[in-house]
């Protein structure tokens, strides 16, 4: 989905159904992550934009303390709740750039579908500053893609989008394209300019079929669409619903995964 900037905010706004329907992500990613760097008892992780806590269980479950930053005041709420039985979790609101932060003391900084709403030289610049030496800092997100066998369909929502958010957000969502490695590995590479050192990425592939009512759900967690005026985006996901109902009720996503890492030496 488009990212549209300064729409950060509509997330705490759907924080129950994005824990819901908001996937989580794929075991070898975290394999290759504490490969790279082996945490545990005793290592301190801090996790930016926890969101509903779709990538902090396999952190917390290797033992090690891990803080949360998080903006939204709902999803502080939930997180807390979420992983109330973890004694070393903690989550602070506010955003990255903001919250004050002990320099030279994490072993792990890791942002998951999150990190692109922190402006760049900042959000890089902070992680290099927080990391102690031989610390890592973990770029990871997921890229749908739409059905690829249910062309038909893809096209009659295509048309939706035309229709109806095209017209209200004044931009198109454009012609779909599958996460590249090439982009995945331009977007580590950016951990460079910053000092980082030891460079690696990796993607992941994975599929996720959705009823007509799960998926409009889906949808109901991304920022541009929340950002619809009601009407607009009820006339919008009835159409979405229908059409996917009217090629055979399911619909299938296509993941890519992108992973990078960066180490301060």
């Amino acid at each position: 989905m488009p990212v549209i900037q300064g729409l950060g905010w509509t997330f705490d706004t759907a924080a129950a159904a994005y824990e819901k329907f908001r996937p989580g992500y794929v075991d070898e990613l975290y394999q290759t992550l504490f490969d790279y760097l082996p945490i545990g008892k005793g290592s301190h992780a801090l996790e930016v934009g926890i969101g509903g806590g779709q990538a902090t269980l396999p952190v917390l479950e290797t033992g090690c303390q891990l803080t949360a930053i998080e903006p939204g005041k709902n999803f502080c709420a939930l997180c807390r709740d979420k992983f109330k039985e973890y004694p070393d979790f903690q989550i602070v609101q506010g955003k990255f750039e903001d919250v004050p932060l002990p320099e030279n003391h994490f072993d792990l900084i890791y942002s998951a579908s999150a990190f692109h709403w922190v402006p760049e030289e900042q959000g890089y610049a902070k992680a290099y500053s927080l990391l102690k030496k031989g610390g890592a800092f973990a770029r990871f997100a997921n890229h749908p893609y739409p059905d690829k066998e249910r062309l038909q369909l893809t096209d009659a929502i295509q048309a939706c989008y035309d229709r109806f958010y095209t017209p209200f957000h004044k931009r198109g969502i454009g012609a779909p394209a599958e996460y590249s490695a090439e982009a995945a590995k331009n977007r580590a590479m950016i951990a460079e300019k910053y000092g980082f050192a030891d460079i690696r990425w990796a993607l992941y592939h994975r599929t996720r079929t959705f009823t007509a009512e799960e998926y409009v759900q889906l949808l109901g967690t991304y920022s541009d669409h929340i950002a619809l005026e009601e009407s607009v985006r009820r006339e919008f996901f009835a159409a979405i619903r229908d059409a996917i109902n009217e090629h055979g009720g399911l619909f299938t996503i296509y993941d890519t995964i992108d992973l990078q890492l960066a180490r301060k030496l």
